[in-house]
């Protein structure tokens, strides 16, 4: 194992629990080599920790180990997912609930890795070359760890990888392979690319709309990828949803949705085309809806335009206010780590300062549980989504 030395600044992030490594943070990156497990030293060659090289975004690696006892083998693994499946065992007895995240990167001890769970199916996903040099050995500990698993998938997130997407061993998944959400059915495709058609952070949201939000409403879902917003509310008692997403494959995967549940998508309107034309529409046309809900990639470029979370959601959110009714409600959200949760706020906030129209939080959401986040590490905690009320007058 390679031993690199470490600056002082970063010494001390280490000890104080702070997963991720940077090139800055070596005395000499010329030693970095992708995938390497290393012992991290400090300026007096002491331990400080363990960890790997990884190139992911702006990460150089991730440390893995605080114990200098430990050993980087498939026992080590084994015992990260073991205590991951402890955790989450609430989960595994929710019969109403058969999707969830069992393995959360840095928040559960192991950065550049997540595995989800879908209905006795696992979704492994590498975010960079350095770790899935590993694949084997992690692949192998799992199995130990959660011996009963029905099959194994696993999506490569890293430039240059071997494949987006595929099945690694057990059973194949039917395709659609249905779950189960707080008692909803979604159609998810565990080896279609990188998306399976259900984001599962969301989980926490969609269960408010069919519990509270989404009775007698009629209901814009923009950006709406497969509706899963839009079953949730429907499911809750909406009058209508509206679904526009400009990917040609939302309005089939849409459909599935609702009938999945047993709703007839007729009584729905799903629309492929760009978000922003249809708010021009809908201002044109005068509607207004009761309930928004605006959850855009973090980017996104069509034939019209380019969309950034960083730099356009205080105008799109100022185009959606213009179509939400008095008293109705605008749930705002983004998944996009380099947002902070005040910045994102001020975003929203700022739409209806420039409207000149009064509204009232009613709701924050994060991560749900089964996203286990490194409290030293706030930008994996991703997830920021605020629910704002619309004045009446």
């Amino acid at each position: 194992m390679n031993v690199l030395k470490i600056k002082e600044l970063a010494t001390n992030r280490i000890k104080n629990g702070f997963p991720v490594l940077e090139e800055l943070d070596f005395v000499n990156k010329d030693y970095l080599v992708e995938g390497d497990f290393v012992k991290l030293v400090d300026k007096h060659n002491k331990f400080v920790a363990y960890g790997y090289i990884g190139n992911e975004r702006k990460t150089a690696g991730y440390v893995l180990s605080l114990d200098e006892s430990d050993d980087l083998d498939y026992a080590f693994f084994d015992r990260r997912f073991r205590i991951a499946r402890d955790k989450r065992t609430a989960f595994y007895a929710d019969d109403k609930t058969t999707a969830f995240r069992f393995f959360n990167g840095d928040g559960d001890g192991i950065g550049g890795l997540t595995i989800d769970y879908y209905e006795g199916y696992y979704v492994f996903s590498w975010y960079s070359a350095g770790i899935y040099m590993h694949r084997d050995m992690i692949i192998k500990a799992f199995k130990v760890a959660v011996p009963d698993f029905k099959g194994i998938y696993e999506k490569c997130r890293y430039p240059d990888s071997p494949h987006k997407s595929r099945f690694v061993e057990g059973k194949m998944a039917e395709e659609p392979l249905v779950i189960s959400e707080n008692g909803i059915h979604y159609n998810v495709y565990l080896n279609e690319g990188w998306m399976t058609g259900l984001f599962l952070d969301q989980r926490n949201v969609r269960n408010k709309i069919m519990e509270e939000w989404g009775l007698g409403r009629t209901v814009l879902n923009a950006f709406s990828y497969t509706g899963a917003f839009s079953v949730a509310a429907a499911m809750g008692g909406a009058v209508k949803t509206v679904n526009v997403d400009v990917a040609n494959r939302s309005k089939e995967r849409t459909i599935e949705q609702f009938e999945v549940n047993g709703l007839d998508s007729d009584q729905h309107e799903i629309r492929v085309m760009d978000v922003f034309s249809y708010l021009d529409y809908a201002k044109k046309h005068k509607l207004q809806f009761d309930l928004i809900v605006l959850d855009p990639p973090t980017f996104a470029r069509t034939k019209k335009r380019t969309f950034s979370v960083d730099k356009d959601y205080t105008e799109l959110v100022k185009d959606a206010v213009q179509v939400l009714a008095p008293g109705g409600l605008i749930i705002t959200s983004t998944n996009a780590w380099n947002v902070s949760r005040d910045d994102f706020f001020n975003s929203v906030n700022l739409a209806f300062e420039e409207m000149d129209v009064d509204a009232y939080l009613v709701d924050e959401f994060r991560l749900p549980e089964d996203f286990a986040v490194n409290k030293q590490h706030p930008e994996s905690d991703y997830l920021k989504v605020f629910v704002l009320e619309r004045a009446k007058s």
